[in-house]
């Protein structure tokens, strides 16, 4: 046994030090073997703070008999974001999601069948789909907030996430699912988010039972939506949703999605909007009232001498009600710009993915901040956090604190250099559902600021919950009032 684990340690030593180039990236220090892996099981942030301090924006650490090097801040990352997938490529590093999203969809297809069904998306997300979703969105939100009582407390996550899973089956998912399967559907959908956890990222069919729950629920959905997409595609109706164009969707040569993978892209949407969207309002809400609490009782710097920002963002709503009234269109939303500020800036200190990845297909040179260069070799995994990269003192000023007015066009921070801001990616493989999001967000909070009053409870906001794979404030309490904004 001894002899064996010493032979285990040599191939360690030789495969993650010795066969390295001088020139590869420094490897962080860790116990051989398992010590990436217990780093990373520890927590993303924590590893990447530790060795972003001893090795600088470019390091590599060895994880079981892989090797991720992690590139921190814009200096370091364009490479990330503007390679073409023949260099750095998604597929590799997604697969976890496989079991997830289901077999011929996203990353179980090769890149050039994978921008073709991106395509399909970008169909989904055009301007005059956009319209007609932002009908939907609004409709949603009006009759959630309508159900609230005239006062009360409420978790703010769990309020927002119901009514974003809401508008996502009624803009995404289709009306079928709204008004017929909605509570089975979401409980489903829960299942699969479950079964995402730390360990699936490298062991995705490990027999663990969120695993087997996620498998379990993963076919039910399946049994649910192969009647759904047969039905639509037998009376060959036009529906407003995303679900529609999946049905309809052509490749190049003619074929189309099977049911199980017109699933599986709902799934693969529905997983990349449903936690930026549900998150990112929830914080937004929450760092507006604490900012605007604790400036009114003195405990911020300049308290008193300026509006808070979420006295801009009434302000704005009351003109825009002065000019259009009740009405909420794309249009309108559009033009909220206070209220968009605030949004990306709770997005910039919350991201709801704490690291983005990619597969090296070739030797790439990284050159950081301080002017030094390293070549990260072929077959490394790429890492790159937003929710380290948007805390960087050196790219926005004080960081840690929630100020809109840096992003806005007088200050702008985000565009010094390029790919400070990443909370929606960015480069060849930015996110194709930002202003979805935007526009979902800004209908929730109009609507909601339009007829409650909230108050935090506490002076702060709640800590980010760092445990699972998109990461989310813990239990967030808000008091409300029902009135009329005037």
């Amino acid at each position: 046994l001894i002899s064996i684990l010493l032979l285990i340690l040599i191939v360690d030593v030789i495969y993650t030090r010795l066969l390295r180039p001088s020139s590869a990236p420094p490897t962080a220090l860790v116990l051989p073997v398992v010590g990436g892996m217990l780093s990373f099981l520890g927590g993303p942030l924590a590893l990447i703070s530790k060795f972003h301090a001893s090795c600088g924006e470019c390091f590599t650490l060895p994880v079981l008999h892989k090797r991720i090097t992690f590139l921190i801040g814009p200096h370091a990352s364009p490479f990330f974001f503007k390679a073409p997938d023949t260099a750095l490529s998604q597929k590799e590093v997604y697969e976890f999601n496989v079991p997830t999203f289901g077999k011929g969809v996203v990353f179980d297809v090769d890149h050039v069948t994978r921008a073709e069904q991106f395509r399909f998306f970008a169909e989904a997300l055009k301007g005059n789909r956009m319209r007609s979703y932002v009908q939907m969105m609004v409709k949603e939100a009006e009759e959630f907030f309508g159900a609230w009582g005239d006062e009360g407390v409420v978790d703010l996550r769990d309020e927002l996430s119901r009514l974003v899973v809401l508008t996502a089956s009624r803009c995404l998912l289709g009306k079928e699912v709204r008004e017929t399967f909605q509570d089975e559907v979401a409980h489903l959908v829960h299942e699969l988010d479950m079964g995402m956890v730390p360990l699936s990222v490298f062991f995705p069919y490990f027999p663990i039972e969120p695993h087997r729950r996620r498998d379990a629920a993963r076919k039910e959905l399946a049994k649910i939506f192969d009647g759904i997409v047969e039905k639509r595609r037998q009376e060959n109706r036009e529906e407003e949703d995303v679900l529609n164009t999946f049905v309809h969707a052509k490749y190049r040569d003619g074929s189309q999605l099977t049911n199980d993978q017109v699933l599986g892209m709902l799934i693969a949407v529905l997983f990349a909007g449903q936690h930026t969207s549900s998150i990112t309002s929830t914080w937004t809400g929450l760092l507006l009232l604490e900012s605007h609490q604790k400036q009114k009782k003195g405990i911020l710097e300049g308290s008193g001498k300026s509006a808070t920002f979420l006295e801009k963002v009434l302000d704005e709503q009351r003109k825009v009600i002065a000019e259009h009234g009740d009405e909420l269109t794309f249009d309108i939303l559009q033009s909220m710009d206070s209220l968009h500020f605030s949004i990306k800036e709770a997005l910039r200190m919350h991201p709801p993915l704490i690291m983005l990845l990619r597969y090296a297909h070739a030797p790439f040179d990284v050159t950081t901040s301080n002017g030094k260069t390293y070549t990260v070799p072929k077959g490394d995994i790429i890492a790159t956090s937003p929710a380290y990269s948007h805390r960087l003192d050196h790219v926005f000023d004080k960081a840690d604190e929630y100020k809109p007015s840096r992003l806005e066009p007088g200050a702008a921070e985000d565009a010094k250099v390029p790919f400070s801001f990443i909370g929606f990616g960015g480069g060849r493989h930015g996110c194709m559902g930002e202003a979805f999001a935007y526009l979902q967000i800004k209908a929730i909070w109009s609507i909601a600021l339009r007829n409650f009053e909230f108050e935090l409870i506490g002076d702060n906001a709640p800590e980010a919950d760092l445990t699972g794979m998109v990461v989310g404030p813990y239990a967030s309490q808000v008091r409300f009032k029902r009135r009329k904004l005037k």
